[in-house]
């Protein structure tokens, strides 16, 4: 099989130069409902945590978490090595829609802006658009960097790969 479907390695940075440039309020996710949100602000909410990434199993109506991530998932970077086409490679990859964040169990990480946003909580200090940054999320330690996931290739029982980060 081919890679040449296979992004660039993808700079996280380059979100939000891109909307600097774009007519975005400051500070929109405090004065917004998600429901009225442009999509690059959508976009833009999103701190590149890979949480989403990870395999989840439910247990007695508990989504638990796994550290087995998506095979697509950078686990150095912390980032999806086929951002773009994601959707068109990966079957069970989930688009975060409105639905999506307010689904029952959660599946979301409680650090998810998202979810944060639609449950009336602020964004944590270290979210890049407080501070700026795409790195400030690693530099925090909420992301999955660092964290020893592993690649969902090869995993035979999720059972043994869950894990109780407190950020989930």
């Amino acid at each position: 099989m081919s890679d040449d479907w296979i992004d660039k390695p993808y700079d996280a940075e380059q979100r939000f130069a891109a909307a600097r440039g774009k007519n975005i309020a400051p500070d929109f996710w405090q004065t917004k409902k998600l429901e009225k949100m442009t999509p690059d602000e959508w976009e833009l909410l999103c701190d590149g945590c890979g949480k989403c990434c990870l395999n989840k199993i439910e247990i007695r109506r508990e989504v638990k978490f796994t550290r087995a991530a998506c095979r697509f998932l950078d686990c150095e970077s912390g980032l999806c090595r086929i951002y773009e086409h994601r959707f068109d490679k990966v079957s069970d990859c989930r688009l975060i829609t409105l639905e999506a964040v307010r689904e029952q169990p959660r599946w979301l990480p409680k650090t998810c802006a998202y979810w944060r946003l639609d449950n009336g909580l602020p964004l944590p200090d270290w979210h890049p658009l407080i501070t700026g940054r795409a790195a400030s999320v690693h530099e925090a330690g909420m992301s999955v960097r660092g964290r020893g996931t592993v690649s969902e290739s090869g995993v035979k029982d999720y059972e043994d790969y869950v894990v109780d980060w407190p950020d989930l």
